[in-house]
């Protein structure tokens, strides 16, 4: 490597081999480079290392630096900051690690035949050093997600689990992570190391983006390390490990804050684990874990099919059925007219069936399901025995019960208006008794009209149940604004913050894609009953947030402040446009009903403001 540039005052310099004209010369020197620089102690050496970052993380398919030998020389220099303190401390060093085991990673998450190359270099023993916290919490999480491509290999993952102590890591890192972040770097702005601060900013200073990308990158350490648990849960043997109660309770809160929504999370964990009977009895034994999983199961985000999954293999296998029918079925029943859900075709149909089949097996014992959960059942049957009978009927027929429905809406809506509630609530389920099945989106509207009424009653429970009932009836699935707008404020009730604020997100998505004069966003801004509701969830869900009450950087109560307070008439006028005004009037009835239906449910299908203020305390939006 003697080619060095006239301007490059490193002999033998990295960049400048890199510029060599001559594949052999070059291919040659890099070799060399490799072999010897963990031998070097020149400084400047965090530079080429850099580079190569750069590289990896941008061709991580090209196999040149791989056949060269790039992974010998970033496990030598991993085991050389780990003996040598010294070495790691002068100049820039302490980079090194943290580079070298992103590279490692990076080349290993899409080429099996690279993770093979990179095991018989002997790249997992320095990692598992790392992911044992012998540098610092920044080096654990590049760690991790190596250590997680590798597992993800048939050919690889048994010599990854033969350290046996990596899955016992990864599930105290899973649940240790944003602890480890907050008190370690979060928590005091004087105590960061510096480097930490420059990997965090990439040259971008400031302490606020230093908070962000510590928040994004915690979250990476969790998920990685879920990932990484993830692929041992898939073996058997592994799962009375994985399967402990402290762990399991922990998972559905696992969820990567809003940086990484795309995240199976813990969620995906727990797919993986029902998803075999070993798993299963766990998990079914977990005290408010299949409460969790329900309330997962009635979300509008991309986790949604993975709870579906967990409660219908719970439900289906007879060890864990009489365990979880009580609690999973009032959840399940809400989703039982889910259409399509992801590649799930037919899945309300399947969760009929199942639903079905299980309280029929569990016959009248000991383990039987309560007799609300057996009238739950056997109305949800009814009504798709009911389907069936009005898929035979003449079409006059299904016109005038629809007619009828209308009828008894608009009184309900009159009920609303003069601000008997509980009167108009009964009306709506008179409705909806009368409506035609397959009328779905004047069902819709019947649901999102009658949770707005167990709102204002304060019956959070029911306004959830049925927000997420017209949530599944809508096409698209999951996409009514109001209901998602009602379903937040429900969970607000309950103090179901991560929940509340991914209705609100969407609420808010929704509404600056409606042509509804009501619910769009005038000029683009959001709406301010929204954006007071998301700030408080937001504060509620943050991912710190219990690392930050156990060190006393957040306290319990009252920090979150109150979204609602006491506002004008005018503030409640706006809020109130949103919610309460024209709920569903371009909704009514089928495509192929009457015009004149619609155009008379245009006319008249509308909510005025109730003239009692005080009836609607804290739900004015």
């Amino acid at each position: 490597m003697d080619k060095v540039s006239p301007d490059c005052p490193y002999p033998g310099c990295f960049f400048c081999v890199m510029k060599e004209g001559n594949p052999s010369k070059r291919r040659a020197s890099i070799l060399k480079f490799f072999r010897e620089l963990p031998s070097q102690d020149d400084d400047g050496q965090v530079l080429p290392i850099s580079g190569l970052w750069n590289t990896a993380m941008a061709h991580p398919n090209d196999p040149e630096f791989i056949e060269l030998g790039i992974f010998e020389c970033m496990a030598a220099l991993i085991w050389k900051g780990l003996k040598n303190r010294r070495w790691l401390s002068h100049d820039q060093n302490i980079y090194i690690p943290y580079y070298a085991a992103h590279i490692i990673g990076s080349y290993t998450m899409n080429m099996e035949e690279f993770a093979e190359s990179s095991v018989h270099a002997g790249v997992i023993p320095p990692l598992v050093e790392l992911l044992r916290g012998r540098l610092t919490w920044v080096e654990q999480r590049v760690a991790v997600r190596a250590l997680g491509h590798l597992a993800t290999y048939p050919s690889t993952f048994p010599t990854v689990a033969s350290h046996s102590e990596i899955l016992e890591l990864s599930i105290q890192l899973a649940m240790s992570s944003l602890e480890i972040v907050y008190s370690h770097f979060y928590q005091y702005i004087d105590r960061r190391l510096s480097y930490h601060c420059d990997l965090l900013t990439r040259g971008m200073g400031g302490v606020e983006m230093e908070s962000r990308k510590a928040e994004e990158w915690a979250s990476q350490l969790q998920c990685w390390s879920l990932q990484l648990i993830n692929c041992f849960a898939f073996k058997p043997e592994f799962l009375p490990g994985i399967c402990k109660p402290e762990f399991l309770t922990k998972l559905p809160g696992m969820w990567g804050g809003l940086v990484n929504e795309n995240s199976p999370a813990g969620i995906g964990l727990l797919r993986t684990i029902c998803h075999h009977k070993l798993g299963r009895g766990p998990v079914a034994s977990c005290p408010g874990l299949i409460e969790a999983l329900c309330n997962i199961a009635r979300s509008s985000d991309d986790w949604q099919y993975m709870a579906i999954d967990c409660l219908l293999w719970l439900l289906q296998d007879p060890s864990t059925c009489h365990k979880v029918i009580d609690k999973a079925v009032p959840a399940l029943v809400d989703l039982a007219e889910i259409a399509t859900l992801g590649d799930h075709k037919k899945l309300g149909d399947t969760i009929v069936n199942v639903l079905q089949e299980c309280v029929q097996s569990q016959g009248t014992g000991r383990n039987s399901p309560s007799s609300r959960t057996r009238e739950q059942i056997e109305e949800l049957l009814s009504s798709k025995q009911r389907l069936k009978w009005e898929k035979n009927m003449p079409k006059e027929d299904l016109h005038i019960k629809q007619a009828a429905a209308l009828v008894v809406k608009l009184e309900g809506n009159s009920l609303f208006s003069s601000g008997n509630i509980s009167g108009a609530a009964s009306k709506y389920s008179e409705a909806l008794a009368l409506c035609p099945m397959r009328s779905k989106k004047e069902r819709v509207v019947l649901y999102s009209n009658r949770a707005q009424c167990h709102l204002l009653l304060q019956q959070p429970l029911a306004a959830i149940s049925d927000a997420t009932r017209a949530l599944c009836l809508h096409n698209p699935l999951n996409r009514h604004a109001k209901s998602l707008w009602r379903r937040a404020q429900a969970y607000d009730m309950l103090g179901l913050a991560k929940e509340s604020l991914l209705d609100a997100i969407l609420f808010i998505n929704e509404c600056s894609q409606s042509n509804d004069p009501d619910l769009s966003l005038r000029q683009n801004k959001v709406p301010d009953y929204a954006e007071r509701l998301v700030k408080k969830q937001m504060r509620a869900a943050w991912l710190f947030r219990e690392a930050a009450i156990k060190h006393g950087g957040v306290h319990c109560e009252g920090d979150a402040g109150d979204i609602y307070g006491q506002e004008d008439d005018s503030e409640w006028e706006t809020a109130s446009e949103s919610d309460i005004g024209n709920d569903g009037r371009d909704e009514m009835g089928d495509e192929d009903d009457d015009s004149e239906w619609k155009n008379e449910d245009e006319r008249k299908d509308k909510f005025d403001k109730p003239p009692m203020k005080g009836i609607i305390q804290d739900f004015q939006y």
